[in-house]
């Protein structure tokens, strides 16, 4: 029986169980599946916006690979800690897959990043998807919400925080976070993209969103839309992929359409600005964003033109990607955020090191959808079963459980995880809501029966 570890429960760690046990080449192989969180799903679980009730949906595929009886998670275990270094999990296993993502932000790099009420996209989406690491947010004050960045995750904190509470008390949305948006005096949420709108990562499904949330009204300037030039030439425009088109439609259509009546907040889509400096206001908070006009240097990219304008923001939120965090005991690029790796087994002194393997952002780097990792996931496990041969024929330990039990972990089991389920949907219940998500460490353990 060839035994594997796949540390990580988010899509690129499922995924890879899903692989390796419906594979033929190598029969009667069984996956532990860990997580250092008692709720398996990863980011779909604690990154999928709470009103995305679609894309949340994967967690029944997902949950259904979980099920087979060959696959056992094991959430509560931290793997590289004291109790669990990643020498000894590859003791316990014939080999170990690491999808451990990509868990740290960029920062912007310029002065004021560290006034009270900035924060990074990454920790306003893991409080409000009650994530039980997150700190918890105030807006109390707050009027002006800037986000810096033109990606998926910007739209996502735009429109939680642009959109009305009764919208959102369907969702899973944890109780305190959300009486911290119903409180909110919030007016307007400005997005900031140092570049152009053909070059913006959101998507239109998206984008179109925005412009569809009850009592908020969606600006885009037509200046800076004709600052990019698939905007005034046809020709460029037409050469955009698709989805570029359709956003500049709809962003022209914003900056047409006359303000909408009775609006009680605003987003704005604002383009060809570069934050170069965060200014603080009174007891160290920021009150203002001051950016820097930029325009098309002509190669794709853009330059500064030397003029300046200051956006006010009480609340900063940055979201200009992730990156890789090293794990004690793999080897880490901290130039590409990532582990060395050919066609997923980890390099370790120009090797590759029998019995490693990783998949998903840390293999490739914080890029593509949930899907992707997918074939990701199949390379991977496919260079796997290329060295199970040479794997099987070491000797491991019987079941790898009994000596993470011994070494003072605590595995939260699938029951201990359907546990969690039905408290929160209990906790639903009594609020008069659907299911709501139990935000802290002490509720999830102890829903768990770990208490």
């Amino acid at each position: 029986m060839l035994r594997v570890a796949v540390v990580g429960s988010g899509p690129s760690g499922i995924y890879a169980a899903q692989a390796l046990v419906q594979q033929r080449e190598v029969p009667g192989v069984r996956v532990d599946v860990l997580d250092r969180l008692p709720a398996p799903y990863g980011l779909v679980r604690y990154g999928v916006a709470p009103d995305h009730e679609k894309i949340k949906s994967l967690t029944g595929s997902l949950r259904s690979v979980l099920e087979d009886e060959r696959i056992r998670f094991l959430g509560n275990v931290e793997v590289g800690g004291g109790l669990l270094p990643t020498a000894r999990l590859s003791e316990l296993y014939h080999a170990v897959v690491y999808c451990v993502g990509a868990a740290r932000d960029r920062t912007l790099g310029i002065p004021g990043e560290d006034l009270a009420g900035v924060h990074s996209a990454t920790a306003f989406v893991s409080w409000y998807s009650g994530h039980p690491d997150a700190a918890a947010f105030d807006l109390a004050g707050v009027r002006s919400a800037v986000v810096v960045g033109a990606g998926n995750v910007a739209v996502d904190v735009a429109r939680i925080l642009a959109r009305g509470v009764p919208e959102l008390e369907p969702t899973d949305m944890p109780q305190p976070a959300l009486g911290v948006l119903a409180g909110s005096g919030l007016r307007t949420v400005t997005m900031v993209a140092r570049r152009g709108p053909s070059q913006a990562r959101f998507t239109t499904k998206e984008l179109r969103e925005l412009g569809t949330l009850a009592g908020v009204d969606a600006r885009a300037e037509a200046a800076e839309l004709a600052l990019d030039p698939a905007c005034a030439d046809p020709a460029a425009a037409a050469a955009l992929p698709a989805a570029a088109r359709r956003n500049l439609e709809v962003l022209r259509g914003w900056a047409a359409a006359a303000p909408a009546p009775g609006a009680r907040r605003s987003i704005s889509l604002r383009f060809y600005l570069r934050p170069v400096e965060l200014l603080g206001g009174p007891r160290g908070r920021v009150r203002a964003v001051r950016c820097e006009r930029t325009a098309p240097d002509g190669l794709g990219g853009v330059r500064g033109t030397g003029t300046y304008q200051e956006l006010d923001a009480e609340l900063v939120l940055r979201s200009v990607g992730y990156r890789g965090v090293p794990l004690a005991g793999l080897p880490f690029d901290a130039a590409t955020g990532t582990v060395p790796h050919a066609a997923g087994r980890v390099v370790r002194g120009g090797r590759a090191s029998p019995g490693e393997y990783v998949a998903g952002w840390i293999k490739r780097g914080p890029t593509g959808v949930i899907g992707t990792n997918r074939p990701c996931a199949k390379e991977t496990v496919s260079s796997l079963l290329q060295d199970a041969g040479a794997l099987a024929r070491r000797e491991r330990p019987g079941d790898p459980l009994e000596a993470l039990c011994a070494a003072g972990l605590r595995p939260v089991r699938w029951p201990g995880w359907l546990a969690i389920e039905a408290a929160e949907e209990e906790l639903g219940r009594s609020l008069g809501r659907r299911s709501v998500k139990i935000p802290d460490w002490p509720g999830l353990r102890a829903a768990a029966g770990l208490a």
